[in-house]
Parts: C-alpha cells; structure tokens; sequence
C-alpha cells in the first residue's frame, strides 16, 4: 500500500519537532504528529510534555562531555533558529556551576569545556562572592562559570520556533497524538486518538516520558520515568531588577544537587525564580500515572525542601508567594538519550534524556534526523553511540 508519509515523527516536544526541522530541511513527505500545550491542565485527558514553562538552564558546562558536545552544537544554532522563526527564546544570562573546591565534579566541568574550547572562568570561594553577590554559598565552595552562550531559554517558545520552521520547511504538523505504532507490510502505521492512521516508511518515537505508553513499540524502551517538582518564587518587580545580573545555577554538594533560575517574566506578566532538584524520587509506571501526575502541582515535601534551600541561597529575596508545578524527567540505563530502531526496522526512538535535554534538543532531533536519513548515526563525534534499550 501506498505510504501516507515518508517519515513521522510522532512527539512534538523539544526533540521530536527539532528532529521534525532537521528532516524536512532534507527531505519530503515529513509529518510530526504533537498536541498544542492544553489550555487546562486538570481538564485535560490527553498526553502531557514537560516544556510547558519559561526557564531552562543552557550551558555548554557540564561534567560529561557527550552532554556538554551534545548542549554546544545545538547552542550554536540558536541563532539561525530564533532568526528564521522571529522568536527569541534565549537570554544570555551566563551560567555557574558551584561545587566543594577541588572536588571532581568542578575538575570534570572544567576538563570538558577545555576539550570543546568553550571559555570558562574559575572562582574561588572569594571570587563567587565577589561576583555573584545575590548567593550566599557555603564557605569552602568553588565554581566554573561560563558567561558566554550560557543562560536560560523558554523551552515553551523552542517548541513553537522548531514546529513553525518544520512547517515552513514542509513538513505536516498534525495536532493529535498517537495511541498505537505499528509494522504492516513494510511500512509503519500510525494511529491517532482522533481516530486517523498514517503510513510511512519510518517512524522516530520522540514521546518523552510517554516512550513508555503501551503499543508504541515492539518492546518497551528500557526507561525509568520519575516525577519532578519544580517550585517558582514570585518576586517583585523591585527584586527583579535587583537581581537582573544573576546568572543560571546548578548547585552541588553531597547533601544538595538543584538548579536555580534567575527570575523570569512568565506569561502571567509576573517575574518567577525557579528552582528544581527533588531529594527523592517518585517512579512513575504507566502513562496513565503520568497524566494523574501532571494534573497535580507536584509534591509539598518538594517545595518545603526546596524553599529551605532558596532561602539560604538567595536570603534577601522576599517572595510575593510561593508555587509549584509537576513534570517528569526520564532516565535511561546508559544516562544518555536513546537514538536508535527498535526490532522493527520501520520505527525508530529518539528519547530518555535524564531532565536535561532542553539545550541540547536541537543536535539530539538532528541526530534523530540523521538516524532515519542516513541509517545511523556513527562519527559524529560522541564516545556513546546512543543504542536504545528494550525490557
């Protein structure tokens, strides 16, 4: 039978409508089957995504080289993306990673940015002082602090630009999402919870969270899905101003990994700090624990923990009100994203990217793109060659 597509690309959050772009730059005959974000959260009986927010970290720092080579490609085309689309989801506010002096996570950090030719600047527990004075740190901390490049971005707005210049490149936008992938007579098919169903000679999975869904896959990916609660602090126009030159954060000691925003307007008109990083985890087994979590505002043991954390770091900052927000970050067996076919050779993943992925979403979509364009995605460069795990 005649194929209705080339290739679909079911997921149109953060990878899959990058990957959505990559593809039709290159070839015809694409579609991306995603929901818009819904107007109501608890209403809402549809899948979910975690973009659905104003502040993510970017920063091409990080103690890993796959994810700091993963993070600096795709920061050096955000240019192009926000000139092409006229959306600017970007804001270069710099980023610090502040850790024990001399421990190896800093040293790590360090050594990958080195190895990529990224500037960095080196603090001393002095030099955090001096430069950040909004943060007041536990003595004996250092940081790497990259001010270039780095800062946070509207994930939501990365979406909206990435889905715009894949139409504009060609490609079909369906605003559903699907229920079942399958394999008949050479082809994929793909049905929706409209009650359509697509054929193609490849699909790419780019679900998040939802990877895990049943009929999806041939097996299930091998992908452990945990709640997370993100809780924003309100602050006042006067604060905000106040704290305009503080740069993203991530904070690590043996007791405490979080990551901090510095304020940002939301589209309430109102200024939010956000913070992230939950003490414990929550595992969420099906999709249908998924989409009850995200109709929650997430776990109050988070916020009381995190707010703990807020108050020593920032103490001068006098939240308006405090409030929380659910999402979920996916974790796979190899800590990097899966990017790779599955026993099928007509449907592929591209997911599992360990809550840390919104920088990186548009050089791990190309490697999606390149996975169904070019049947691999061998010497591009990474230690880690990306192969998808099945239960």
């Amino acid at each position: 039978m005649a194929v209705d597509f080339k290739y679909i690309v079911v997921g149109r959050g953060l990878m899959g409508a990058a990957a959505a772009r990559h593809l039709a730059r290159q070839a015809d005959g694409v579609a991306v089957i995603g929901p818009d974000e819904p107007e109501d959260r608890k209403a809402h009986e549809g899948v979910f995504a975690s973009h659905y927010d104003e502040g993510r970290i970017t920063r091409t720092i990080d103690p890993d080289r796959n994810w700091a080579l993963l993070a600096n490609r795709s920061i050096s085309r955000y240019g192009e993306i926000a000139r092409d689309s006229g959306i600017d989801f970007c804001r270069e506010a710099g980023c610090v990673v502040v850790a024990p002096d001399g421990s190896d996570y800093l040293e790590r950090t360090r050594k990958a940015a080195i190895s990529l030719g990224v500037e960095t600047s080196l603090l001393d527990e002095a030099g955090l002082k001096a430069a950040f004075p909004f943060f007041a740190f536990p003595d004996g901390g250092a940081g790497v602090f990259e001010a270039k490049g780095a800062g946070h971005i509207s994930p939501r707005k990365l979406v909206k630009a990435q889905s715009l210049l894949a139409e504009k490149a060609g490609a079909a936008v369906i605003r559903d999402y699907v229920v079942s992938i399958g394999s008949e007579g050479g082809s994929a098919v793909v049905k929706t919870s409209g009650g359509q169903s697509y054929r193609a000679e490849k699909v790419l999975l780019a679900a998040g969270g939802f990877s895990i869904a049943e009929n999806l896959l041939p097996r299930p990916v091998a992908m452990t899905v945990y709640a997370r609660t993100v809780t924003l602090f309100e602050v006042s126009d006067a604060d905000a101003a106040r704290l305009a030159g503080m740069p993203s954060l991530i904070f690590k000691t043996p007791d405490i990994h979080i990551y901090l925003l510095p304020p940002i307007r939301y589209p309430d008109g109102k200024f939010y700090l956000k913070i992230g990083g939950d003490p414990d985890d929550l595992v969420l087994r099906d999709d249908a624990a998924m989409r009850a979590w995200f109709k929650t505002e997430g776990r109050d043991s988070v916020r009381r923990h995190l707010a703990r954390i807020v108050e020593g770091l920032v103490p001068d900052m006098m939240p308006l009100s405090i409030s929380t927000a659910a999402c979920v970050v996916s974790q796979t067996e190899s800590g990097y994203p899966m990017i790779g076919y599955t026993t099928s050779p007509e449907i592929a993943v591209l997911t599992g990217c360990a809550g840390t992925s919104a920088k990186s979403s548009d050089e791990i979509g190309r490697l999606g793109a390149e996975l169904l364009l070019a049947g691999g995605i061998s010497g591009q460069g990474y230690s880690t060659d990306f192969t998808p795990q099945f239960r």
